[in-house]
């Protein structure tokens, strides 16, 4: 079970319990946000994908609460983007490292490095959040 902290405007947060059903979950409600925000067309699929990775690494490393945060873009913006957050309480950043061809896992970073405009991770009070953003044009 989700909490949703808020869903207005631009702006739409999540909180998922530390449970394998957490990603499928956080998939469906990226979906329909960006769905109702008009953005499914345009980056739905990569960022479903992009959210499903980082909160699969977090269900993987770290035992507490979940969070995902989606900004939307500012009206009138001259370079509009999406903006997405993954929270979790481990206060390690994530190490990108390279995947081989026969691996598993390991390539959830290099996915958001090479698809995201910019990303990066921040620690905050109590743990940590990686941040991808998504340009809504060319």
């Amino acid at each position: 079970m989700s909490g949703v902290i808020d869903t207005e405007g631009e702006v739409a947060e999540w909180t998922f319990p530390a449970e394998p059903d957490a990603v499928r979950t956080a998939r469906h409600v990226v979906r329909d946000t960006l769905r109702a925000w008009g953005l499914n067309q345009v980056i739905g699929d990569v960022t479903v994908l992009l959210v499903s990775e980082l909160v699969t690494n977090s269900l993987r490393y770290a035992s507490g609460p979940i969070g995902v945060r989606l900004v939307g873009p500012e009206p009138g913006e001259s370079a509009p983007s999406l903006l997405v957050e993954v929270s979790d309480p481990l206060p390690d950043p994530p190490v990108e490292r390279p995947a081989k061809p026969d691996d598993e896992s390991g390539r959830g970073l290099q996915l958001v490095a090479c698809t995201a405009r910019r990303w990066g991770t921040r620690r905050g009070r109590s743990g940590k959040t990686v941040w991808f953003e998504l340009p809504l044009t060319g």
